[in-house]
Parts: C-alpha cells; sequence; structure tokens
C-alpha cells in the first residue's frame, strides 16, 4: 500500500497548524480524508437542498408538493434552457461567508471543500463524463481578484469525479456592470454577446455533456446567458452546479460582485494579484 508523503506529514502540520472550521474559524478535529469539515454548529445552520423539489430545476417546494416530476410555475411558464440544476446548499449564513471568504479574502483552501461538497450532490444527473466548465470573469476582474473562484471550484469537482476541466471554455467578450437592482429584462440586455464559448474549445463542446460551475447561483442570468453560449456550441446537455444557491424571497440577500453589490463588503480583504490569475 502506498503512503504518500501529505499522508506522512499530515499529523505533524496538523499539531503546528490546527485545521480550522472553513465557517466560523474555530478548531476542529483533523479529517481522516483531508476534507475540511465544518464544526457541528456551522454544519447545524449549513441549509441544504431536500425534497420534494421541482423535476426541472431542483428549486424546492412546499409540503403540500409531492408529485414525482411536479414542475416550479417558472419552469412551466417558461422552460429552461439548462437541463438542471444541482446546488451543495441553500444560501445563508454559513454559506454566504464561506463564498464571500473565498471571492474576496482570498481564502482559496475553501474551494476544496467547496468542490467536494458539489460532487457529493452530482449522483449521475449531468451525465457519465462531462466537461466541467466554469463560469467565466472578465479578464479585469481576474486580474484584480488574482483568480476566477469558480474555475477553482469547478478543478476540485474533476478532481474528485476524474472528470475533464476546461477552464477557458467560456470567455466575457466585454465587463459588464453589476446586475443588483436590475429587472430580468435588464439583465439579459446587460449579458447579450457578453459571454462566447471560445474558438479553442468549440471542437471539444459539440456532442458533449457539461457541468456549468458557479460558486452561487442567484438570479440565474449569468448561468442562463453561459447555458444558450455551450447549447449555440453543439452541448448536448448543460447541468449547472454551484456550491450556494438564492431562493427567491430568501431574507438574507446576496453580496456577489458578480452579480449583486459592485464592491465587496468592507471586512473583506481583496488579495493582491498574482501572475495571471488563470488558475493551474
Amino acid at each position: 500500500m502506498r503512503v504518500s508523503l501529505r499522508q506522512v506529514l499530515a499529523p505533524v502540520i496538523d499539531f503546528v497548524f490546527p485545521p480550522r472550521c472553513p465557517g466560523c474559524g474555530d478548531a476542529v478535529l483533523a479529517d481522516p480524508h483531508g476534507d475540511d469539515a465544518l464544526c457541528a454548529t456551522c454544519f447545524a445552520r449549513l441549509e441544504l437542498p431536500g425534497e420534494p423539489s421541482c423535476a426541472t430545476c431542483q428549486r424546492p417546494f412546499g409540503a403540500d408538493h409531492f408529485a414525482a416530476e411536479a414542475r416550479c410555475a417558472r419552469c412551466l411558464a417558461e422552460p429552461p434552457q439548462h437541463d438542471g440544476i444541482v446546488a451543495a446548499t441553500i444560501y445563508g449564513d454559513v454559506s454566504r461567508q464561506m463564498a464571500l471568504d473565498l471571492k474576496h479574502a482570498g481564502r482559496i483552501a475553501l474551494a476544496g471543500p467547496m468542490g467536494r461538497r458539489i460532487a457529493a450532490r452530482i449522483g449521475d444527473c449531468a451525465g457519465p463524463d462531462p466537461l466541467v466548465v466554469p463560469v467565466p470573469l472578465h479578464s479585469w476582474r481576474i486580474w484584480r481578484r488574482g483568480y476566477n473562484q469558480s474555475a477553482m471550484i469547478a478543478r476540485s469537482i474533476a478532481r474528485d469525479r476524474g472528470w475533464s476541466l476546461l477552464p477557458d471554455a467560456l470567455i466575457r467578450n466585454r465587463a459588464t456592470r453589476s446586475l443588483g437592482g436590475l429587472n430580468p429584462d435588464q439583465r439579459r440586455a446587460e449579458l447579450r454577446g457578453a459571454i462566447a464559448v471560445s474558438r479553442r474549445a468549440l471542437p471539444r463542446i459539440g456532442g458533449r455533456d457539461v457541468l456549468l460551475v458557479d460558486d452561487v447561483l442567484t438570479s440565474g442570468a449569468t448561468s442562463d446567458t453561459c447555458v444558450r453560449a455551450l447549447k449555440h456550441a453543439g452541448a448536448a446537455r448543460v447541468v449547472i452546479a454551484c456550491y450556494a444557491r438564492v431562493i427567491a424571497g430568501d431574507p438574507v440577500a446576496p453580496l456577489s460582485q458578480d452579480e449583486g453589490s459592485p464592491d465587496p463588503p468592507g471586512n473583506a480583504k481583496r488579495p493582491e494579484p498574482v501572475g495571471s490569475g488563470r488558475p493551474a
């Protein structure tokens, strides 16, 4: 049985640098699988998707919906182009803090556990061997932040499931303003023509299943634009995967530089740009 150097050194590293809960920072017991475990308090506060839910978009229903193939009013009124949504958590205090820390505080180590939690919920809904594609950021935003958090989560999912990662399959042709406060028509207008499949990725997209990865799914305007671009390029199916999903009517307002407020919260430090900002 082969033992990696990481496994040999893990007890020493855990002794010198005790594992911390990614939600609150309190010390936790080392996870034997090398994951970053939430403490009992944060895990109890983590909101997880449940059943029953919409058969198309997996939006949770109330207790009075039990039909296996029931669809929500939104999907019935306007059938989506995507082929399903997988959310690791429902957007709440704990998932919100983790998303903010990854996106704005430079805590890139959170991408691993967030991606693995998503991977654990995917099952076979994305197909046996999908291409893993992150939602893109514009180049100037990558330069300012130093990385694309969705690409880092996508890499974690691809490693966990043994799937192929295409980090640059989608590109942002132009910068867009914050979508916060815009109505659906304004959001679509703002994103029109902003996202496309790169020429290098076109030969690999045609006829393939795609898992589109984002950190937080808010209005869905950006992911819908990505889905349309992938389907236009010939993708057979596109399933959206996110760490946290905002449910309409949720009292917790999202803080997202990409779709919500234009600036990170005051207590979140923006990391210095690193290299090209492109994940390895």
